[in-house]
């Protein structure tokens, strides 16, 4: 049963290009397995979250670490009497904009973009990627989703201002988003800062007594674990520990979004929509933690100089290949050479380069650059 704040799919404002129903899949379930079969989706399994394949295959990558968010999304949206179909469809397609390289990648085009007064935004971009570049049926460009999973692709991480984004109107930008979408900046959250964790320490950049003496959640949990299993390897204390951090999170995350949607007197998704600030939220001590979580992982993972040379790496060639492409658009394949007529140069080739993997950046700036 879902609660009567939640999206219920015959509610849906629908398609662009209407469709006949699905004889035994809702639409927010078809809008999953879109997401699931796109190209720009697959595509994800080669672009770095925060360590390259140098380091492991073990390590995540943009690919497992959406599945990840999926799994948590599921569980906190069920938990919550929410659409789960819904949530899953947004935590599935909620990285599909994000450029070769990470975070290095992103910083890198978003740089290239504002030297010719225009910018990159992964969200954005997602949109453009289901609406516009997917191309797998014949009666439409694009995967044809549903209003909901638009909107949250967009507003699911952060509020757009309707005056600086007219193109986005149809959004309700002046409305919250559903808790569906509210829920995936959280859940992703969660799923990167305990993945992140145990990725660092597998690849021996983050020590135990490091993390254990810089995040008191994490420390009082391992002390728990060493009472239960004082005899077993410290790999596997660490993952006990882990365990009970995101479940701390996830909980937190469940319990704090109900109180709030009680004590804001919440009966139905108009309601969500049309309350003064996002609903789904942690409490204040569990956020404090989420926070400090967040900060030892920038101030020792992401910015660590054993990473430092890829990001610098990743930063000059997106940086270069998009100068080259600036200066010889001949260069672009023939799609890009042909969109390269109706919309403008940079934004067409920001578009080639943010779909890329990273194997595939590599081997083009192998190619054009020479070195």
């Amino acid at each position: 049963m879902l609660a009567g704040y939640a999206v219920h799919v015959e509610d849906s404002r629908g398609r662009r290009f209407p469709e006949p129903r699905h004889p035994y899949r809702n639409d927010f379930q078809r809008d999953r397995d879109r997401v699931i079969h796109a190209r720009a989706f697959r595509r994800l399994e080669a672009k770095t979250q925060v360590f390259t394949r140098r380091y492991s295959d073990h390590f995540r990558n943009r690919l497992t670490h959406t599945i990840e968010v999926s799994q948590i999304t599921r569980t906190i949206a069920g938990a919550l009497g929410l659409n789960v179909d819904l949530a899953e469809a947004l935590a599935l397609v909620h990285d599909i904009g994000h450029p070769p390289f990470g975070h290095a990648g992103e910083k890198a085009l978003d740089a290239a973009m504002r030297a010719h007064e225009l910018f990159f935004d992964h969200n954005l971009h997602a949109l453009r990627i289901v609406e516009d570049f997917e191309q797998r049926y014949a009666a439409f460009r694009g995967l044809n989703l549903t209003f909901e999973v638009r909107e949250g692709i967009i507003k699911h991480s952060r509020d757009y201002d309707a005056a600086e984004h007219p193109e986005l109107a149809e959004y309700l930008l002046d409305q919250r988003p559903p808790l569906e979408a509210q829920l995936i900046d959280l859940t992703d959250e969660i799923g990167y800062n305990t993945a992140d964790l145990d990725d660092g320490y597998e690849a021996h950049l983050l020590t135990l007594d490091q993390i254990r003496a810089s995040i008191p959640v994490f420390d009082r949990f391992f002390c728990e674990v060493e009472r239960i299993y004082p005899d077993v390897a410290d790999k596997l204390k660490f993952n006990e520990t882990i365990r009970r951090v995101l479940n701390r999170l996830a909980d937190d995350l469940i319990s704090n979004t109900q109180a709030r949607v009680k004590k804001a007197g919440i009966r139905n998704l108009g309601d969500v929509r049309r309350y003064g600030e996002r609903l789904a939220a942690f409490s204040a001590e569990v956020d404090a933690e989420r926070r400090q979580i967040k900060d030892f992982l920038y101030d020792n993972l992401y910015y660590s100089p054993s990473l430092a040379g890829e990001k610098e790496d990743a930063e000059r060639i997106v940086t270069e290949l998009f100068g080259f492409w600036m200066e010889n658009p001949s260069a672009l394949p023939w799609a890009y050479r042909e969109k390269a007529e109706q919309e403008s140069l940079p934004r067409v080739v920001c578009d080639y380069i943010a779909g890329m993997t990273d194997n595939f950046i590599i081997d083009q700036y192998e190619q054009h650059c020479g070195r």
